[in-house]
């Protein structure tokens, strides 16, 4: 498990890859993380293009962010039965939950998502 801050300089320095799960309507909302990839978990084609994003950035462990840590908790269980046994959950999200205040009031970096 991250903070969000904790994903952002492990971002920034090259460990892991920030994943950021949640729907273009939320992206759309709030803006992604500076430092993140977007890519919707609704996509019929999550696990190639989750792939993609891992094979360009070799050596990256994988993070996952969603809105309160709901999401990306249940589907960094799930990847590690697919064969990502060693992804992060950043607990917060973007939005905050009983972990913490979450990345946009941390006031963390965000990037507009217009799709």
């Amino acid at each position: 498990i991250l903070t969000p801050a904790e994903a952002l300089q492990k971002s920034q320095s090259g460990e892991i890859l920030l994943i950021d799960i949640r729907t273009p309507s939320e992206w759309r909302s709030t803006g992604v993380g500076s430092v993140s990839v977007p890519i919707d978990l609704r996509r019929d084609d999550f696990i190639d293009a989750l792939g993609a994003a891992v094979d360009a950035a070799p050596g990256r462990r994988v993070a996952l962010i969603c809105a309160r840590g709901g999401r990306s908790a249940r589907l960094a269980r799930q990847l590690a039965v697919a064969g990502y046994p060693d992804v992060i959950d950043v607990s917060e999200g973007m939005l905050g939950s009983r972990a913490g205040p979450g990345w946009v009031a941390a006031g963390l970096p965000l990037v507009p998502w217009d799709g």
